[in-house]
């Protein structure tokens, strides 16, 4: 097996490989296919043919009189209408130019029809000079104007100049010759035998044309338009073929014995289809694009290509030159020939004095003027040529060293690769960007200079950009990494072109752009606190470990895959009473232990606030109870370490994390994973807190649950489904009426009316159904001010969570405006505050308290004796009357702890000097236990159950209830208990209070089963 070449020849192997300029330029064919030699080939088989029958003489003298002239003719009319028709036809450049082509043709056209009307049909010689002459004279003129019209004009006199001179150097060497060869002898014959002026002019019209239209074909050759390149060489070509023919026919050899229809004939009738087939010659592909867009060959099209994507952007800059540079641009032949044309004119000429002098003829006087013209004429061209190239010298320092001095002072390397690698140019600018030299750059291998890791890329990108051509891709763009003088790696961006085989590279430095680009991606992707990953890149890793395994072990690896949700309780007490910045500090130190406890290969996670996350990857272990048992250890242990005292500017801070932990399965989302260990940590917090929960599919149910019973609750309060009813707060005393509390019932569809406690939970929980609250306010204050205005006038108690008084929704005005519109009057309305959230601000609290009570509102505190928050409540709140706790009230009677505690309670009350309500009393013998302990007030099935307007009118019209009035005889003092539970003395007091038993059958309607409204069971759906 062969070894891999080594790097070093690489990127030279890359440079070898370049193809040529020529198989890199694309290839370019005629628009029209196979169907554009079909016109070829017509005419090819017309000429043949002409050519043939000339040849062979037609078969008869008439026969070839006739081709020979209206033949002649016939060819000479179809270029003219060609042409003429391609002028009109077309929005096409050169329009004058075969507008001229056709009237030139058209004038050999009518001198053919002259000619033929001689010699076929009068049957006589053509007299000379005859009007086809004059016809055939005016042939060469409008020639002559047409390629001064193609040909491409020089932007400076200087040029004009040149053209002038170049054309006059063709032209005078060419009469010059000719005169020497011929003319000045076919002159001599001509006024030797007596023919007229006008004779011997017409036989040097001919020739003196045909040079000055030979000299303008030859001069403008190599000066055409590129536009429609192959109608101009076409029509060129046909000139030149007609030129060729005069010339043959005005010699001495051939015009004493011409005749119509002769081989002679079948050039101008050659030339003349040519002219015809020129204007609709197929140009090729390319010139059609530039006829279309002349601006196309002035753009390149630049591909950036970027390492690890493919197929850049492309952006489009002018190209330097153009049609209107000084000097455009040309092929380096045509330039040549171009250039050596007036001069091979010149010699030529001289070539031809030095014959006549050599043979011992005397040099005529033509010949010697126009010679000296020629030679006066060289000699001011070359005078005009040495100041156009000093001049053209100057320019060219002043560019040089103006690049020079760009290159050399740019912040840029420009390095230039030779074909094998080699580094044959490095700018100046290598020292202040890589810390070395220029000259110890020069001669390295450039293989050497880039990173191992990346030479491969830059390899490949040079082989692609190599392969494509230049005109489409001119220019590509690598990054790399690059080696610098200290022996370390900068980023590197290079614009790469090519070069004589070679590369240029124009490198810049842009390590501090990958840096901060780096750095912003990594500050993007992770928790500015403690560097851990954020929610983002979590659920994104999460994502990636539920979807990249192999298909073989995936399944396997995914279910032993766990997300574990912590949230640290307490953290909210830690910014409340030692500050900000040692919550901070918490946080740190608590990420740094998340970070130390979870495996390498895991990821930990700050979401947010005081939760963090962690992922645990899942292996190959096909004992699932093992792995899970494993990971549930995994998150005791967080637990403990997370739960373990933080030093905090010198104080021991405690916390405790509650953990949830979800495990992934088949068709589970990185989200689902997220939101099911989310539910196991909140499982986990309503728990009792600092506990692991595991999640289960019960959970999930239980909030779709509870969602679903939020919609039911909003709909059925935007139904008009709730009612109010109101429970009478009795004096312990005398049985009357104080107050009364409302309570929010649901009417089914039935008509029945039911408690649903879950349903109150849910709208004391969800911001959505605050409106539950707002609604129980409104309809208590708007039912107590009807009662008020009936003489019924009893304050009404109204439930609100702290949470609720401290919305910002629900400002103090909104509850005076309230009771302003309904009128009632002050003290009429009791804010009973349950629910006391520890996370609630106290001071805000006490301020929205205190203006409650400003405005006449008196304050209840609910759930006294249910915790410390009561205490607190009653240390900082403005409270008028205390609630007694339900669970106080239960067991009252039976336990001798709780009568003790109860006591004590409300003597602190009525030393405060604050209104006692007992909660659910419910049984006679609680109500004679807490009078006799000092409550002022009770609540609760005893008296009445909650009741509607009606009931609750009738109720307050009698202004009372009856009330046990014996001797208190608590169960634990020596009652005998019953089976059903009730105890001895309460039948004792039932046979010694038949007036109260009586009572409360006919409040309960005929001793009916009476149940706590938190076992009403919630309407069905």
């Amino acid at each position: 097996m062969s070894s891999p070449p080594p790097p070093t020849t690489t990127l030279d192997s890359a440079l070898r490989a370049q193809p040529s300029s020529a198989a890199m330029l694309p290839r370019l064919s005629s628009s029209g296919g196979g169907s554009g030699m079909v016109p070829q080939l017509v005419l090819a088989l017309l000429c043949a043919g002409y050519a043939v029958g000339s040849a062979l003489g037609w078969g008869s003298d008439q026969v070839a009189l006739i081709m020979g002239d209206f033949g002649l003719a016939a060819a000479a009319g179809a270029a003219a209408v060609s042409c003429f028709r391609y002028a009109r036809s077309r929005r096409i450049r050169f329009r004058p130019a075969w507008l001229l082509f056709a009237l030139s043709s058209a004038m050999a056209a009518l001198g053919n029809l002259v000619w033929g009307w001689y010699e076929v049909v009068l049957e006589r010689p053509v007299p000379s000079p005859s009007y086809a002459d004059g016809f055939f004279l005016c042939f060469a003129p409008p020639a002559i104007v047409g390629l001064l019209v193609l040909a491409k004009r020089p932007v400076t006199k200087a040029g004009w100049v040149c053209l002038g001179l170049d054309a006059w150097l063709i032209g005078g060497s060419l009469l010059t010759l000719a005169w020497s060869l011929a003319l000045a002898q076919a002159a001599k014959l001509d006024s030797g035998g007596g023919a007229s002026v006008a004779h011997t002019a017409l036989s040097l019209a001919y020739p003196l044309l045909d040079i000055a239209l030979v000299s303008m074909v030859l001069a403008l050759h190599f000066r055409r338009s590129s536009a429609n390149r192959t109608a101009v060489n076409t029509a060129i070509g046909a000139l030149a073929l007609t030129v060729m023919c005069d010339a043959l026919f005005t010699s001495p050899l051939l015009h004493n014995n011409y005749r119509s229809g002769q081989l002679l004939d079948a050039g101008w009738f050659a030339g003349s289809l040519l002219l015809a087939y020129a204007p609709w010659a197929a140009p090729r592909r390319g010139q059609e694009e530039a006829d279309r867009h002349p601006s196309a060959g002035h753009t390149r099209v630049v591909h950036e290509h970027v390492p690890g994507q493919r197929g850049g952007g492309h952006l489009h800059a002018p190209a330097q030159g153009g049609d209107h540079s000084r000097y455009p641009a040309t092929r380096p032949i045509s330039g040549s020939l171009a250039a050596l044309t007036p001069y091979l004119a010149a010699a030529v000429c001289t070539l031809g004095i030095l014959y006549n002098v050599l043979n011992g003829r005397s040099v005529d006087r033509v010949v010697l003027f126009t010679g000296g013209t020629v030679v006066l004429a060289l000699v001011v061209r070359q005078g005009i040529m040495l100041l156009d190239n000093i001049t053209l010298t100057q320019e060219l320092a002043q560019k040089e060293n103006h690049f020079r001095s760009l290159v050399q002072g740019s912040s840029d390397v420009i390095m230039i690769a030779a074909p094998n690698g080699i580094l044959r140019y490095v700018s100046p600018a290598a020292a202040g960007v890589y810390g070395r030299s220029a000259e110890d750059l020069v001669g390295t291998e450039l293989a050497n200079l880039i990173h191992p890791e990346d030479l491969g890329c830059v390899v490949h990108e040079v082989r692609r950009f190599l392969a494509a051509s230049p005109l489409e891709e001119p220019t590509t763009r690598i990054e790399c990494r690059f080696r610098s003088g200290e022996d370390s790696w900068l980023n590197v961006e290079s614009t790469v072109n090519r070069h004589h085989g070679g590369l240029i590279f124009n490198s810049r430095d842009v390590t501090e752009r990958v840096r901060l680009q780096a750095q912003l991606q990594h500050n993007a992707e992770h928790d500015p606190l403690t560097d851990l990953p954020n929610r983002a890149l979590f659920t994104r890793r999460v994502q990636q470990a539920l979807s990249g395994r192999r298909a073989s072990d995936r399944g396997l690896a995914l279910r032993n895959t766990a997300v574990l949700f912590i949230d640290l309780d307490g953290f909210k007490g830690v910014n409340d009473t030692i500050g900000h910045q040692a919550g901070d500090e918490l946080l740190v130190q608590a990420a740094r232990r998340l970070q130390d406890t979870v495996r390498r290969g895991d990821t930990a996670s700050r979401l947010g606030g005081d939760e963090f996350a962690a992922l645990i990857v899942g292996d190959n272990t096909r004992d699932r109870a093992a792995r899970e048992r494993h990971i549930v250890e995994l998150a005791e242990r967080l637990r403990l370490t997370l739960s373990q005292p933080y030093l905090i500017d010198g104080n021991d801070v405690r916390v405790n994390a509650s953990i949830g932990v979800a495990f992934a399965e088949p068709g589970l989302g990185a989200g689902e994973l997220l939101r099911n260990a989310d539910l196991a940590m909140y499982r986990a917090k309503a728990g009792g807190k600092g506990r692991v929960e595991l999640y289960k599919p019960q959970m999930q149910q239980d909030v779709v649950r509870k969602a679903e019973l939020a919609t039911r609750l909003r709909a059925a309060l935007h139904d008009g489904e709730f009612a109010l009813l109101h429970q009478p707060v009795v004096c312990l005393a005398d049985g009357r009426i104080t107050s009364v509390a409302a309570q929010a019932r649901w009417r089914s569809s039935q008509g029945v009316l039911f408690t649903p406690a879950e349903f109150l939970r849910v709208a004391e929980d969800s911001d959505k159904t605050a409106e539950l609250g707002r609604w129980m306010l409104e309809e208590a204050v708007e039912q107590a001010a009807e009662r008020t205005a009936t003489g019924l006038a009893v304050p009404v108690v109204v439930r609100m969570g702290a949470r609720r008084l401290l919305d910002r929704s629900m400002p103090l005005g909104s509850i005076e405006a309230l009771l302003t519109r309904h009128g009632l009057p002050s003290g009429s309305l009791i804010i009973e505050l349950s629910d006391l959230d520890p996370r609630a601000s106290l001071d805000e609290l006490e301020r929205r308290l205190g203006g409650l009570r400003r405005i006449g509102v008196r304050i209840a505190l609910d759930g006294f004796g249910s915790g410390f928050a009561a205490i607190t409540a009653l240390r900082r709140l403005p409270v008028d009357v205390l609630r007694l706790d339900r669970g106080l009230v239960e067991g009252v009677v039976e336990s001798a702890r709780l009568h003790k505690i109860t006591g004590g309670l409300l003597r602190i009350a009525g030393d405060l000097g604050l209104q006692s309500v007992a909660d659910g009393v419910d049984l006679p013998e609680q109500v004679v236990a807490l009078r006799a302990m000092g409550c002022t007030h009770g609540q609760g099935m005893a008296f009445s159950g909650p009741l509607d307007e009606y009931r609750l009118r009738r109720a307050l019209s009698s202004g009372h209830y009856p009330v046990p009035h014996g001797p208190a005889e608590p169960a634990y003092a020596g009652g005998v208990r019953e089976p059903n539970g009730r105890v001895g003395g309460e039948r004792a007091l039932d046979r010694g209070a038949g007036v109260y038993t009586g009572g409360v059958a006919a409040v309960l309607g005929g001793g009916s089963a009476l149940r706590s409204h938190n076992e009403t069971p919630v309407p069905p759906t």
